[in-house]
């Protein structure tokens, strides 16, 4: 009985996510570089994940010496989270929490994969939240408000 309670716990904590953005989907490793080099980040820069999962992102942008906070619904893909970026404790900080209702931190860049329905929903907040310049990457769903200034294989870059 402790087994499929369990189960439902995990099928729950996953499901529930499509209410507030997207389900997981882990991001490909071509992905995640395209996503990078469109954003062309320096290190010390810092960048905003929202629905950072299972940590994937994050470590390829630790690596490249950038600072990353990341937000995620998710408890369990919050911990593996932790787990994946142990050694860039210094320049990851995973926040356990819906991004929406978060007053997000001041960053050079913001890296999403969110579902289509709510990328309007993503550009009033960035338009509300940021007065200074901002990149924003998105992978697979475009911004329809906002015309991209470049693309590479489903990867999409804004500038706000």
């Amino acid at each position: 009985m402790l087994f499929l309670y369990a189960i439902f716990a995990i099928i729950l904590t996953f499901g529930m996510v499509v209410f507030f953005g997207a389900p997981y989907l882990p991001t490909l490793a071509n992905t995640k570089k395209n996503a990078l080099d469109l954003l062309e980040l320096k290190p010390g820069q810092t960048l905003l994940e929202l629905g950072s999962g299972d940590g994937r992102v994050m470590v390829s942008a630790a690596q490249r010496g950038l600072y990353v906070v990341g937000y995620e619904l998710n408890p369990l893909l919050v911990l593996i989270s932790i787990y994946q970026t142990r050694k860039y404790r210094s320049q990851v900080k995973i926040i356990w929490g819906n991004f929406w209702t978060k007053n997000w931190p001041e960053c050079d860049a913001i890296y999403i994969f969110l579902l289509d329905r709510y990328m309007n929903k993503l550009d009033k907040k960035i338009r509300t939240r940021y007065k200074k310049p901002i990149l924003v990457v998105s992978n697979s769903f475009k911004i329809t408000a906002k015309k991209h200034i470049k693309e590479l294989h489903g990867v999409y870059l804004y500038k706000y």
